[in-house]
């Protein structure tokens, strides 16, 4: 076994390949050129189990679509952007419960993240819904309250989003005044 690894790894020659080969696979998988593995599993045997991003984007997306659903209000979030403090502030303001998920410190965040850049067609936070539209970022949504078009938006929520009973993380409750 010895004079076969010698032979396999003798300097100059198929390790360097072998480094080389090692290098530009970094390389495109930083660039995002190869898609993304997700280890699930544990070590066995010498095989891993694992599952691709697009399992793992499906999951995501079926997330964000059900808390959507279930919520009048949503704000995808990081605790640390000045746009989502905007998007909050502006809920706040108006007395209005939303529910936010922050996606710094979500253990999916990144996986979210990128969900919602498919489903939206941007990838910056926030990211905010009402009644299971995305109305866009934070600009987006003080600009909606300026013009005095944000009000209308919640107050068309379906029963089960406008119910007092929702869970949200807003400083004030929403209650229809239909």
């Amino acid at each position: 076994m010895c004079s076969y690894t010698n032979r396999m790894f003798q300097p100059g020659q198929q390790l360097d390949s072998l480094l080389a080969v090692c290098y530009f696979v970094s390389m495109f998988a930083r660039a995002g050129c190869l898609p993304r593995v997700a280890w699930t599993g544990c070590r066995r045997m010498g095989n891993f189990t694992s599952s691709s991003t697009g399992v793992s984007g499906t999951v995501c997306s079926q997330y964000v679509q059900e808390v959507v659903s279930q919520n009048c209000v949503v704000i995808f979030s990081k605790t640390t952007c000045p746009y989502c403090k905007m998007a909050k502030n502006v809920f706040n303001e108006i007395g209005a419960t939303y529910k936010v998920i922050e996606l710094d410190e979500h253990n999916d965040g990144r996986r979210l993240q990128e969900a919602l850049a498919q489903m939206t067609g941007a990838r910056t936070v926030p990211r905010v819904f009402i009644n299971g539209n995305c109305i866009g970022g934070g600009s987006d949504t003080k600009q909606l309250h300026q013009q005095g078009k944000l009000l209308p938006l919640i107050e068309q929520c379906t029963p089960c989003c406008a119910a007092t009973g929702s869970e949200g993380s807003g400083s004030g409750q929403f209650e229809s005044t239909k």
